[in-house]
């Protein structure tokens, strides 16, 4: 396990004892919104541009967020859509910090398994994706699924991933195998995680189209 993805796990167990005061006051005020799906699976949309019917939220910013901007309407040099999403990891600012930075978009907003929510995604054999780096070589140390509140009420129900990446200045197709998954409650339905040493100048890459199939 390298440094970023120890970072990473612990992160999200920190934030889950963190927020098991919340539980107690908002858990009830939640509702359950796993989906069925039993009938063949549908393409479940994460982001597809800014106007789109996107599910989950990129809320969980880590480990503070203080040293990340995103634009999710971004429109310069998009791959298909309208708009994609620009996420800038000031490295300058994260050498002072943590040394590690990443996103995760979570159901509902800001819940690392204090509240019900997420989605069955039972059916699902892949996450895709769509990235680029603005200068290429911009190296992610990993894109995930799942993964969220373990030890908490309501866990997600397995995790997957794929790592490290290092991404090209061109548009470039990924997927995360989800065969043999139990998808049937996620609650972090996607996540990146980034470091200063895979990264010791710039890191500000783009994302669009991330869709669970």
């Amino acid at each position: 396990m390298n440094l970023s993805s120890y970072f990473f796990i612990s992160f999200i167990f920190i934030s889950c004892i963190a927020h098991a005061q919340l539980a107690s006051t908002a858990g009830g005020d939640s509702e359950n919104t796993s989906e069925d799906q039993t009938k063949p699976f549908k393409p479940f949309i994460v982001y597809q541009d800014k106007g789109s019917l996107n599910r989950f939220v990129p809320s969980g910013y880590m480990p503070n967020g203080e040293c990340l901007r995103m634009d999710d309407a971004w429109r310069d040099n998009c791959q298909e859509a309208k708009s994609c999403i620009k996420i800038e990891y000031d490295i300058a600012c994260s050498l002072k910090s943590r040394h590690w930075a990443g996103i995760y978009w979570l159901h509902p907003a800001d819940n690392w398994g204090d509240r019900k929510g997420g989605y069955n995604l039972t059916g699902a054999k892949k996450l895709v994706f769509w990235a680029r780096g603005q200068h290429g070589g911009e190296k992610i140390a990993e894109f995930r699924i799942g993964g969220v509140g373990q030890g908490r009420d309501y866990p997600d129900s397995d995790t997957a991933s794929i790592g490290p990446v290092i991404l090209a200045k061109q548009w470039k197709e990924y997927e995360i195998d989800l065969r043999d998954k139990d998808l049937n409650y996620i609650s972090g339905g996607f996540a990146w995680i980034a470091n200063v040493d895979d990264n010791p100048s710039s890191c500000t890459f783009y994302l669009e189209n991330i869709r669970y199939e």
